[in-house]
């Protein structure tokens, strides 16, 4: 997913179903025969898994969702929100349970491991049904027929993510606090451990966490939009063990920042790079737009496929290194490149696809609309040796057409587009140019299976591969080959 401004948001609970206003806690509603209020206490049997790992039965035939149940499950739940066209509870007791239940190492009150408590086979299952769930939704021409194939998972899926992402705030006790936030509030968990972290990561924002303490910095008050220090983001080399460490704060001023660095070089010789993010001022967004290095080196390396890429802090790279190698892999053989080819490499980050796809084709052209990725990405392909690559600053949508009047038309596209899918106008553009050779890597099932809709209409599906690049969670990344239909 290439998204290089990474943005904290809270998902869509489930894309099939459109929520309304959380209502009154004393209220209750009558909408379609189905009276209930907050704080009911329901019996309902579990049917299937929702998109974001919540268990989904029905009350009264109404879909009630329920964080934490299995599907086949039989549990007492009590109803905590409610709408005229869903139900939302939670557990209060299983009465019978699944056999793909397992205990989970983590607290499930935070996100990102909303599948813990799911045997990892029945996992990869899940997220291949999904994709199957998506289509029956929006039926693009012969999707009964699209090969959907089993989710290709990790020997060891804990301990993948190279980045922790850690809010810090200062708790009425005085204590500080660096984690996630429990589901659906705004109380910050403590978070000493969570299996899916790389451990490097962990180690790090909880040893600067403690001299943060220690050097009693001001930790950042969001009520009174006061104090400094907001965010810590450490990020981890697979390859080298390296560890790239920003603190986002609300204003410039990072008082004792010396002492800071030479503390942090002191106990965590792993740390090679120290960046200060400014995001000042009550906002959803995690990073800031200006970033300076504090200290040391101002990348760190990542090797994928045989191919160096620099990272900068705010570069985009997947959270799962390994998996990341096998996404490429499952590419380069989805496109059958022939070295005459002309690629294009769409929402292009830092060049991470088009660079590792280079040296089996003539040219690579790519392009992002973020100046910053782009410089990464022509740096990237210089020091990777790769002569015939280029990336370029602007839209797909508008690029293309504008090397085609030019004379450059690619043979092959891959398009690793953000959550919310392909831009309409680039949608458009792929069904007017039609290139021979096609590859769409997705991480969403719906916006996916919504521009299969149009991208059918000239294209084949021949298979649909599935990877668990985020185990513990209802997260998948994935590769679509096409054909260009005769």
């Amino acid at each position: 997913m290439a998204d290089y401004k990474e943005r904290k948001k809270r998902p869509n609970r489930n894309a099939n179903v459109s929520r309304g206003t959380r209502p009154n806690q004393h209220q209750s509603k009558q909408t379609d025969g189905v009276q209930v209020k907050i704080g009911d206490k329901l019996l309902i049997t579990v049917k299937r898994l929702g998109i974001n790992g919540e268990g989904i039965g029905y009350y009264k035939r109404k879909i009630t969702f329920i964080p934490g149940a299995l599907p086949d499950e039989v549990v007492e739940v009590e109803v905590t929100n409610f709408t005229p066209k869903f139900i939302e509870a939670e557990i209060i007791k299983i009465k019978k349970k699944s056999p793909d239940r397992v205990v989970p190492v983590d607290d499930q009150s935070v996100g990102g491991v909303e599948l813990a408590h799911l045997a990892y086979p029945a996992q990869l299952a899940f997220k291949q049904d999904i994709i199957r769930q998506a289509l029956e939704k929006y039926q693009p021409r012969g999707y009964e027929k699209i090969d959907l194939r089993p989710t290709i998972g990790m020997d060891q899926p804990t301990g993948y993510r190279n980045k922790a992402q850690f809010p810090v705030r200062q708790m009425k006790d005085g204590s500080i606090n660096v984690g996630m936030y429990r589901r659906n509030s705004h109380f910050l968990v403590d978070l000493p451990k969570i299996s899916t972290q790389h451990p490097a990561t962990l180690k790090v924002v909880r040893t600067v966490r403690d001299i943060l303490a220690d050097m009693e910095m001001p930790i950042y008050e969001e009520k009174r939009d006061a104090g400094i220090v907001k965010t810590l983001i450490a990020r981890v080399s697979e390859s080298t063990g390296d560890v790239q460490l920003t603190i986002v704060t609300n204003t410039e001023k990072l008082p004792g920042a010396t002492q800071l660095i030479q503390r942090i070089h002191a106990e965590l010789p792993e740390v090679v790079s120290i960046s200060q993010n400014v995001n000042p001022g009550q906002t959803s967004l995690i990073w800031g737009e200006d970033t300076k290095l504090l200290w040391g080196q101002e990348y760190i390396t990542e090797t994928i496929n045989g191919k160096t890429f620099k990272l900068s802090p705010r570069a985009f790279l997947q959270l799962n290194p390994k998996q990341t190698q096998r996404l490429y892999s499952e590419a380069i053989a989805a496109l059958d490149l022939a070295h005459a080819d002309k690629l294009i490499d769409a929402y292009a980050g830092v060049g991470t696809i088009g660079i590792s796809l280079a040296d089996q084709v003539d040219e690579v052209r790519g392009m992002d609309t973020v100046p910053d990725a782009v410089d990464d990405a022509n740096e990237n392909a210089v020091d990777n040796g790769v002569m015939n690559a280029d990336y370029f600053i602007g839209a797909a949508e508008d690029l293309i057409p504008k090397w085609a009047t030019e004379g450059w038309i690619a043979d092959a596209l891959v398009v690793d587009p953000p959550r919310t899918g392909l831009d309409d106008a680039l949608r458009k553009t792929i069904l007017a140019t039609k290139p021979e050779k096609f590859v769409y890597i997705s991480c969403n099932e719906s916006t996916l299976a919504r521009d299969l809709v149009d991208l059918v209409k000239v294209y084949d599906v021949d298979y649909i591969q599935s990877i668990d690049m985020f185990p513990q969670t209802a997260r998948w990344e994935g590769i679509v080959k096409f054909t260009k239909r005769k």
